[in-house]
């Protein structure tokens, strides 16, 4: 007999992570390249945006890897 465990939540939030990653990673691309006349950021060359969402989308691919819903499951009968 087989099991169905269902969807881990891991799986969901790591989806997020990946997303809001990818998000946050093109928006502070986009602001480094195309930033307004005037504006002055304080630590504006470290560019915390763009190794945020660079740790966003490692940590995102880690629980979407790891809980993934296509992986193989054994089974016990």
């Amino acid at each position: 007999m087989v099991e169905n465990k269902g969807v881990s939540i891991w799986f969901f939030i790591g989806s997020l992570l990946l997303i809001y990653g990818v998000i946050i990673l093109l928006s502070n691309i986009a602001e480094t390249f195309f930033r307004a006349f005037g504006r002055h950021v304080v630590l504006g060359n470290l560019h915390f945006g763009i190794w945020w969402g660079f740790l966003l989308i490692i940590i995102g691919l880690i629980y979407f890897i790891t809980f993934r819903l296509w992986k193989k499951k054994n089974a016990v009968s």
